[in-house]
């Protein structure tokens, strides 16, 4: 069946060269089911080879971290409609609230302590309060010891993928001012976090106490100046091959139409897996060690390619993408290949897709 293997030694190079850039402990970001190669799967490779803390969308999340053992520090900084206070302080998950109204919402819900990290607005208008609405979101605070304990202060860089100190540094002025005002409210001592894999990597100013590595973890460096590696395989097999003559229309509406005689190969993965359907010329996959291109179009449950001279048997495996180094595309040029980001390919593999550990 469709598998994506994670490389646990991958994950390991990978905090290993954010480790080089910064001092700063690294909180292993496992959202979107550890950016779709298994978030508990990733976040233990993470948490062994150094990590501190572990970065969840939502409160819910950790139960499967703690139930597979984790006992790192966990914020979650996403929550859709609302942390679930009780949960939160039940698995000692620490909850990041962005606005006034969020606050009062937790410490109304609270039954015990939850530890907090406010959020500032460093330029993104999209979650996070702005500096102006501090003097309240402090106050609130204050007046809900006891039901809260503020820990934490955080943000995020609208443009840190530029590799540009430059551009970051009004949003590490935030940061400052956000954490300062926090400290003179009488609260601390402080997590301060800011920076996220390209700003651990390119500008040492925004990464304060904590560093959140997400789509670093899996080898996707946004800001594209350090070579990280790639920590999944994602193959799958073969299912049906064929020679045919040239003039052989190829998948719906017939886009190609094959232009020699050929051995085509029916790869039993497609968009419901994660393959996306609109692809620039190029794409293809591996399959015994040589790239093939895919040609037709991408259905929703299988791709076809063309082998040219070399025959396939049904059962072959076929790398849709891997590390580096390797015959298989990365996913970087499956980004390419796709018009889109990286993120995108990996977060869209589909639940048909077995994850396995390597």
């Amino acid at each position: 069946m469709p598998t994506l293997r994670l490389d646990r030694s991958a994950v390991a190079a990978n905090i290993s060269a954010v480790r080089a850039a910064t001092a700063s402990t690294i909180m292993a970001v496992v959202k979107a089911d550890g950016y779709g190669h298994g978030a508990v799967a990733v976040a233990e490779a993470a948490v062994d080879a150094g990590a501190g803390w572990l970065g969840i969308t939502d409160v819910a999340d950790a139960v499967a971290l703690r139930d597979a053992g984790l006992d790192a520090p966990i914020l979650a900084w996403l929550n859709p409609v609302g942390a679930d206070a009780a949960l939160a302080a039940e698995l000692r998950v620490d909850v990041a609230v962005g606005s006034v109204d969020e606050l009062r919402q937790l410490i109304a819900d609270a039954d015990r302590p939850v530890r907090v990290h406010l959020q500032m607005d460093t330029g993104m208008a999209r979650g996070g309060s702005p500096l102006a609405e501090w003097p309240e979101l402090l106050r609130v605070a204050r007046e809900g010891r006891g039901h809260i304990d503020v820990v934490g202060v955080m943000g995020h860089l609208p443009l840190a993928d530029r590799a540009d100190p430059a551009i970051n540094a009004p949003a590490v002025l935030r940061m400052r001012h956000a954490r300062d005002a926090v400290l003179r409210a009488g609260f601390g001592p402080l997590n301060v976090h800011l920076g996220a894999t390209a700003g651990a990597l390119t500008d040492p100013a925004t990464n304060f106490d904590l560093v959140r590595i997400g789509a670093g973890l899996v080898g996707i460096d946004p800001s594209d100046t350090t070579q990280l590696t790639g920590a999944g395989t994602f193959t799958a097999p073969v299912v049906h091959s064929a020679r045919v003559p040239a003039g052989t229309a190829v998948g719906y509406g017939h886009d190609m139409v094959m232009s020699v005689d050929t051995h085509l190969s029916v790869v039993g993965v497609g968009y419901a897996d994660g393959i996306p359907r609109e692809l620039a010329s190029g794409a293809c996959v591996a399959i015994g060690g040589e790239r093939h291109p895919i040609v037709g179009r991408v259905s929703m449950d299988q791709i076809v390619v063309d082998t040219g001279r070399v025959p396939i048997e049904r059962g072959a495996t076929a790398t849709v993408f891997g590390p580096a180094g390797t015959a298989a595309p990365t996913i970087q040029e499956w980004a390419r290949w796709a018009g889109t980001i990286p993120h995108t390919i990996v977060t869209g593999i589909g639940p048909r897709v077995r994850r396995s550990i390597g």
